[in-house]
């Protein structure tokens, strides 16, 4: 695949997962209050809205610093991948090494949204739901919106018997972090990341290192 195609590939791959995570975000948002559960299939998987103010899956950066530091450094990453993306094609790097980055930063970009601009096109979602651009202005000033997550899979869940240390008699859910369609994207690719880093470029560095050998003899 020559550059032009990669460049149009990845674009088209990042331009895709960042509308259908923004339409996802704003149809909750827009629909449900903080809190709400909407059952999809059964009770495993539901959209339960909730929003929060740091990383992915509903992990937190301590504050209004923290907050402003985590929105800075999700900017200047976005800007660093597309840097070396726009790199990896110059270089010829292979299209499934690209993609893998294009889903990292489509994934960066969906939340870095909530967190650039969120508080100032809607108002809070905990008394009713949001409204977007209200007349009264949002909740938060630049950098400080929240990133509205949705997805929830409980897959199964127990109460572990009262004999097990530590954990005994404690409620255990399987899968219980609430995510998002850019959470997702990070998620895979991450793991296509490894996948290519670990496994693609190891067998072909054996399959080179082995060529060579058979060379020599």
């Amino acid at each position: 695949m020559d550059k032009k195609k990669k460049t149009l590939l990845a674009i088209i791959v990042v331009a895709a997962i960042v509308v259908v995570d923004q339409v996802v975000k704003i149809l909750v948002k827009t629909n449900m209050q903080i809190g709400e559960d909407i059952p999809l299939i059964g009770e495993w998987c539901r959209l339960h809205f909730i929003e929060n103010e740091g990383f992915a899956f509903g992990t937190h950066f301590g504050g209004v610093v923290g907050k402003y530091i985590l929105t800075s450094i999700r900017l200047v990453a976005s800007g660093f991948i597309i840097w070396y993306i726009c790199r990896m094609i110059k270089q010829g790097v292979r299209t499934s090494l690209i993609m893998a980055f294009a889903l990292v930063l489509a994934g960066a970009m969906g939340n870095l949204i909530d967190s650039l601009f969120y508080g100032l096109i809607f108002n809070e979602s905990y008394y009713s739901v949001a409204t977007l651009f209200p007349p009264e202005g949002g909740y938060a000033p630049l950098f400080l919106g929240k990133v509205v997550d949705m997805f929830y899979f409980p897959l199964f869940e127990f109460d572990w018997p009262n004999w097990m240390p530590v954990v005994g008699g404690e409620h255990f859910e399987f899968f219980n972090a609430i995510f998002n369609v850019a959470d997702s994207a990070v998620t895979i690719g991450v793991v296509w990341l490894m996948v290519e880093y670990f496994l693609v470029d190891s067998k072909h560095s054996k399959s080179t290192k082995t060529g060579k050998e058979d060379a020599v003899k």
